[in-house]
């Protein structure tokens, strides 16, 4: 077999097209939500009867939550493809969230804005032009 001494191509990264970045714009949103929750927990648990214990376990779980979203945001926005798989699943994992609050916990106007951007989010995210550049097919 020839050897090919040639030195490699010097990998570029190419700009992800805009339903990909949009799409990262609107899960870091979802990480801005989940900081906001897991504060406003933790400020809270001391008023709560679960145990003080308890609340600030959820709060720490919300928080890791929302640095593993922020990850998949940041690598949607500056064009990692392993971003988009993630924040699929995690809109996917979101559907039910938006309909707990538009229907057990009544509180419509959350759930509605919660399922814009969950929706926008994951039709932004499985758009051709997204598929394609996940693929490494775009024209």
């Amino acid at each position: 077999m020839a050897r090919d001494d040639r030195p490699a191509r010097a990998r570029t990264r190419e700009t992800p097209p805009v339903p990909v970045r949009a799409a990262g714009v609107l899960v870091g949103l979802e990480t801005l939500a989940a900081v906001v929750f897991a504060v406003v927990l933790a400020l809270r648990a001391t008023a709560t009867q679960l145990g003080m214990g308890a609340v600030v376990g959820e709060a720490l779980f919300f928080l890791l939550v929302a640095v593993a979203l922020g990850a998949v945001a940041a690598g949607l926005v500056t064009g990692r493809r392993w971003a988009r798989t993630p924040a699929i699943v995690t809109q996917l994992l979101l559907l039910p969230v938006v309909y707990s609050l538009i229907g057990p916990s009544r509180q419509l106007v959350l759930g509605l804005v919660a399922g814009v951007v969950v929706v926008a989010a994951f039709m932004l995210l499985i758009s051709e032009r997204s598929r394609a550049w996940s693929m490494g097919d775009e024209r």
